[in-house]
């Protein structure tokens, strides 16, 4: 198999869990190439072999583009597969060699949006897999929904590891599209109604959100003083799974149709999940889902998932954990992508 993708680094607070499906995959192909566009962090076996294209050298577009072509040539004899995850530009840039060779092309693509592009892309792949019912790639004959790719033996329970009475966790970009001052707004709401919440927010911003971080800081300034709001920073994917363990309740507030795989690292871990995405209503409980863009109804969840009973809690967690591993698992996904 030769595999495209963005990043290969396993402590990426984004793209780490990419470096898993890699490990994952080598179990079931005799040997991988993999072409990224930058490289960090590798642990990997010995059938795996990763090209970076130079991000991390600074390397100009015209050098990535010249490498890109030199590489799946030179190349051509040591894959059979080609599976691209999530850019489509590979596709578009290598389809014309790729059909000539006789290779097979599968795109994963799990946006809810999409281009022109993205269909082109489609029409030159063999398949389309995607995870969300919502993405932009369900719906056709090429697609095909598979498990989200939890490695639920990492992502799991830690015994050792208490959770904080009434605490709230955000974990993942720091930009518009999380929604997360309305996050902020349910705090402060919960807050004046003498409930003690503390929200930590894990998470970096890139430069052109660095406004949007900087507006929620000074919302949340009073709290923060107050030790109720916590801007944590990056963490290094590898440590998540003690994150998700040290928190009641993981908030994600991304649009309808999203898939956040941050949801379901925090169920593998059996921590309470609160949604406004109606992607995951085949998974979670009624009492799991807010109104998205709305403080209010997200104020309530929080207060209803905070009341439930120890036993209940810990019974919900076990549940959700279960859930993931039937439907999601690291290793079912991996299995899949060798059938088909």
């Amino acid at each position: 198999m030769l595999i495209l993708t963005q990043k290969i680094d396993c402590q990426d607070d984004v793209l780490g869990f990419f470096h898993g499906w890699v490990q994952a995959l080598a179990g079931q192909f005799e040997f991988i190439n993999v072409i990224c566009l930058e490289q960090g962090q590798l642990d990997l076996p010995t059938n795996v072999k990763v090209y970076s294209l130079g991000k991390e050298k600074k390397h100009r577009r015209w050098q990535y583009l010249f490498r890109f072509y030199r590489l799946i040539i030179s190349l051509r004899h040591n894959y059979d597969t080609v599976f691209v995850h999530m850019n489509q530009e590979y596709i578009l840039l290598g389809s014309l060699l790729w059909r000539h060779w006789g290779k097979k092309i599968f795109l994963w693509y799990n946006h809810t949006t999409g281009t022109i592009w993205t269909r082109l892309a489609m029409k030159l792949a063999q398949r389309v897999c995607h995870t969300s019912p919502y993405a932009f790639t369900a719906g056709t004959e090429k697609s095909l929904r598979l498990p989200a790719g939890i490695d639920t033996d990492y992502f799991r329970p830690i015994r050792s590891i208490k959770k904080t009475a009434n605490s709230i966790l955000y974990l993942g970009r720091i930009a518009p599209v999380k929604k997360i001052h309305i996050l902020i707004a349910a705090v402060k709401k919960l807050n004046c109604a003498n409930r003690k919440i503390i929200l930590d927010i894990y998470g970096g911003s890139s430069a052109k959100d660095q406004t949007y971080l900087e507006n929620l800081r000074q919302s949340a300034a009073e709290l923060t003083k107050l030790g109720q709001i916590n801007f944590c920073g990056r963490i290094p994917y590898l440590a998540t799974p003690e994150i998700y363990n040290a928190h009641e309740i993981l908030i994600n507030l991304t649009p309808r149709g999203n898939y956040d795989k941050t949801v379901l690292e925090a169920m593998a871990c059996e921590t309470l999940v609160a949604v406004s995405s109606q992607a995951f209503s085949d998974l979670l409980p009624e009492n799991c889902f807010f109104s998205e863009e709305d403080p209010v109804s997200l104020t309530v969840a929080i207060g209803k998932l905070l009341d439930l009973s120890l036993t209940e809690k810990l019974n919900a967690g076990r549940k959700f954990r279960h859930t993931i591993i039937d439907r999601h698992d690291l290793k079912k996904l991996a299995q899949q992508l060798r059938q088909i």
